[in-house]
């Protein structure tokens, strides 16, 4: 069983493994200083977003990557699921979001489908090595 990279359970391949990197909440100083430069919703900033930020995940196997990817493959397929919910902090949670744009992005699906794409090049090694084994014996 594929366990998570930071406690002792079984690892959940949830999108918020990618947008949770855009969390500011208590590092407003440093990350979203960082990250308030760029717009999420204009193409070319996005890009940067996702390189250097969304998939920027050293501490992730590449079993774990693959585990993610699979996930958000399954989630992109699915016409009715709410991407925007993943975007929605809940008044009762710490969590912030570096620019206004993050609380009602354009395109959130898209967004998504952006990582997805992306990751296919930034992950291209660790998605081939993880593709020749079987999921089922991790």
């Amino acid at each position: 069983m594929l366990k998570d990279p930071f406690l002792n359970e079984p690892f959940d391949p949830s999108l918020m493994w990618f947008i949770g990197t855009f969390d500011i909440y208590d590092r407003e100083q440093g990350l979203g200083m960082e990250l308030a430069q760029y717009d999420p919703n204009k193409k070319s900033d996005r890009k940067k977003l996702i390189i250097n930020y969304a998939l920027n995940l050293k501490y992730l196997s590449y079993r774990h990557k693959h585990a993610l990817i699979e996930s958000l493959k399954n989630k992109l397929k699915d016409e009715k699921y709410n991407f925007d919910k993943l975007f929605e902090i809940d008044e009762n949670e710490t969590g912030s979001w570096p620019r206004a744009e993050w609380y009602a992005l354009d395109d959130p699906r898209g967004f998504l489908m952006d990582i997805y794409i992306l990751a296919q090049a930034v992950w291209k090694e660790d998605l081939q090595k993880a593709s020749l084994e079987d999921p089922s014996t991790w």
